[in-house]
């Protein structure tokens, strides 16, 4: 049986189904370099040949820490989800000879590298500058159109974004970035492979968004992911995911398999999304590329990663599209060859639709909570306001305990200081958009109150 690495890390697509399906492909070995969730860790021994922690396997250089364990499980494949583990994984399969995403990674990872590499290839993006230093970052809003988005080069989840709205909010938008990715780091949010990485920034132009004029209902939000994967160097694409408008400054809310937009409008996205990748030399890896959308047909590619959608994308397509990405791409790396949808799937391929709706302390409009409440799974899963057709979960390895008071929501922190994630099944992508709308608006009533005081931002 073939044996498979599995590298471990915060984000990506919850780890107990990414285990049970690379599991009935492979003897799957687990190199875990951040804790396991709670309800994970006691079931992976079962699911795993070797469970072995990045503590119990020494210190050092992540590369070789990875290529070391390979060589001494034998691995025929090295694999991982995670945004913070993309770039060693790859050079561990280049230096093992296995297959994997390829020297260009790192393009896939760095946002200074990745629109270089675009700028380069002439494909639509914000304009932006590479920053390290706050004179950088003032210097950027003197030769930039403000109102302009600071973010860090490496990070994932809208973690560390800042909104400048002009010179004099430079020096303050540098500090605030610098200390969430301090804190980000501490909570394992953070790259696993570059040193320094949390130095790296791109400031970038806020490029207006019209969701109106591209899909097929109210609700959504200005951009889409396309959802893919690269095979030996081949770009396929899978199918478009949809948003919810984002909390601000971007902090993602929902997001909805399919989205719905035209069919035309589908073609024109992922011949976009195909130039992205293309441009930036990948060879073996899932992909998720996310495009804004404007009037008039305009459109600018956001970012591009190495490595499938996070939160519950993957489990999403799996039910929509009855597609098991985790299992493909595991055979793909182990030398088979998948059936790949031969172009991207749209709603008349679905079978039905299902949304992710990350829980924040905000209200429709993205204003904070007056007062402060208690997560409580339960009495959300009994209250929610959802239509009769639709069905609500709560993804427990990706929430907190019941009981834990909800945080104040910090622009800053983005998805750090999210709640819960929930899972909806519905009929159509509209209904859950509708379903989640009413979800929002009910939160505050349904989860138990913490304290009386009011909630300070």
């Amino acid at each position: 049986m073939a044996k498979v690495l599995y590298v471990h890390a915060k984000g990506g697509p919850p780890v107990g189904h990414v285990l049970t399906r690379v599991a009935a492909r492979s003897a799957v070995h687990l190199l875990a370099l951040s804790e396991l969730p709670a309800g994970v860790a006691a079931e992976a021994r079962q699911w795993c040949a070797s469970v072995r922690t990045g503590g119990e396997a020494g210190k050092g250089d992540l590369v070789e820490l990875i290529v070391t364990r390979a060589r001494e499980i034998g691995a025929d494949a090295v694999i991982t989800f995670s945004e913070y583990a993309v770039v060693a994984v790859a050079e561990a399969a280049r230096q093992l000879g296995l297959r994997g995403a390829g020297p260009a990674a790192a393009l896939a990872r760095d946002k200074r590298l990745m629109r270089a590499a675009w700028e380069g290839q002439g494909v639509p993006q914000p304009r932006f500058r590479s920053v390290t230093t706050a004179e950088q970052v003032a210097a950027a809003t003197a030769e930039l159109t403000c109102p302009l988005l600071l973010k860090a080069a490496w990070s994932a989840g809208s973690t560390a974004h800042q909104i400048i709205e002009g010179p004099a909010d430079a020096p303050g938008a540098w500090a605030r970035s610098h200390s969430v990715m301090t804190e980000s780091a501490r909570l394992g949010y953070a790259e696993l492979h570059v040193e320094g990485a949390g130095e790296d920034f791109i400031v970038e132009e806020i490029v207006s968004g019209c969701a109106e004029e591209w899909f097929d209902g109210t609700g959504w939000g200005d951009y889409v992911s396309v959802e893919g994967v690269v095979v030996e160097g081949v770009f396929r694409p899978v199918c478009l995911s949809g948003r919810m408008p984002t909390v601000a400054p971007f902090t993602e809310r929902a997001g909805i398999t399919p989205a719905a937009v035209g069919i035309e409008a589908q073609s024109r996205i992922v011949a976009l999304a195909r130039r992205a990748v293309d441009a930036l030399g990948l060879e073996n890896c899932g992909t998720h590329t996310e495009i804004k959308l404007g009037e008039s047909g305009r459109m600018w590619v956001i970012e591009t990663a190495a490595r499938f959608g996070g939160a519950m994308t993957v489990p999403q397509i799996e039910e929509v599209f009855g597609l098991d990405l985790v299992a493909m791409f595991t055979d793909q790396l182990l030398g088979g060859s998948p059936d790949w949808p031969s172009q991207a799937l749209t709603s008349e391929d679905a079978e039905g639709a299902a949304g992710s709706l990350v829980v924040l302390a905000v209200d429709g409009a993205g204003a904070p909570w007056p007062h402060r409440h208690v997560w409580d799974s339960a009495s959300l899963i009994r209250s929610a306001p959802i239509g009769a057709g639709s069905t609500l979960s709560v993804v427990g390895e990706s929430s907190l305990p019941d009981g834990t008071p909800v945080p104040v929501y910090d622009p800053a922190a983005g998805a750090n200081t999210m709640a819960g994630l929930c899972l909806l099944s519905a009929d159509r992508p509209q209904t859950v958009v509708r379903d989640f709308t009413a979800v929002v608006d009910a939160l505050p009533h349904i989860l138990p109150a913490h304290v009386t005081e009011e909630a300070r931002a």
